[in-house]
């Protein structure tokens, strides 16, 4: 797997934005739980290490550290929802902290920072989808709430000039993407309804505007998992180049990326904890 993930840019990127913070050892950070509260200015941030270590806390049970040069707590601005678990400084700490408008300002003059976001979403990802099987937690009852990510005019303007592939039409129960091969693609459904599995688990139904396969496009692993056509679809596939070209040249299309992997990690996360 390849990260894109430079803390150097990162860094600068929450410079360019953002506010320096310090916490002293043991300092709570934000609670397991916590939600932002615009109407009160308590807006969720999230933030970059500067100095120090932080632990990242769940039912009082420690899950991971962040360390010097990292990020961590991106998921409450980008989705809006509850925190899934606390935040402790471990030692005394400095941080750089940006909330959901100053990260969209900077966004707007940087999109390509995006993409480090993503590809360390994309870790947790599949980190959490391991813990989620050896645990057994990875089927659900019952069907996912579908996300629409784009509406259909908002695509056509999106990938004229950049994403030439035509439309791909898939009969109900067709397999569109198998679980650990080599992804080279992204697709956005334009019509019908697709299923997702992992290792035979239904885990996510995705209707149009929503969007599925980026995963692999960012780390160039395998991919995380199958997808079949629930009813007759039709898909926009998108390629590597075109799609790292959209986030680079697009905020917007990078907002929406970004929002829609934090969402599905929100839920996994949940899961697991």
């Amino acid at each position: 797997m390849k990260s894109l993930y430079d803390p150097a840019v990162a860094l600068a990127f929450f410079k360019s934005a953002g506010n320096p913070e310090k916490f002293p050892q043991g300092a709570t950070i934000f609670r397991e739980g916590e939600k932002s509260h615009a109407l009160l200015l308590q807006r969720a941030k999230m933030y970059y290490v500067y100095h120090g270590e932080v632990s990242l806390v769940a039912r009082k049970k420690i899950i991971g550290s962040v360390q010097k040069g990292e990020v961590f707590g991106e998921l409450a601005p980008l989705t809006h929802a509850p925190r899934t678990a606390g935040a402790v400084a471990q030692t005394a700490c400095r941080v750089i902290a940006l909330d959901d408008r100053e990260f969209h300002a900077a966004l707007m003059k940087k999109p390509a920072f995006a993409l480090m976001l993503m590809s360390v979403m994309v870790a947790r990802l599949r980190h959490t989808i391991v813990a989620l099987h050896a645990e057994g937690k990875l089927s659900v009852s019952g069907a996912w709430k579908e996300a629409a990510v784009f509406d259909k005019r908002q695509l056509a303007d999106l990938v004229q000039g950049l994403a030439n592939d035509p439309p791909l039409y898939f009969f109900r129960g067709s397999v569109i993407i198998k679980e650990g091969s080599t992804g080279v693609r992204m697709y956005t459904v334009l019509e019908g309804r697709v299923e997702v599995t992992i290792e035979g688990s239904k885990v996510e139904r995705i209707g149009p505007g929503g969007v599925f396969g980026e995963a692999a496009l960012l780390d160039q692993a395998t991919r995380l998992a199958s997808v079949q056509a629930e009813t007759d679809c039709a898909l926009q596939p998108i390629g590597r180049t075109a799609f790292l070209e959209l986030v680079k040249v697009s905020p917007a299309f990078a907002e929406k990326m970004l929002a829609n992997l934090a969402h599905r990690l929100r839920l996994l996360a949940a899961r697991l904890n």
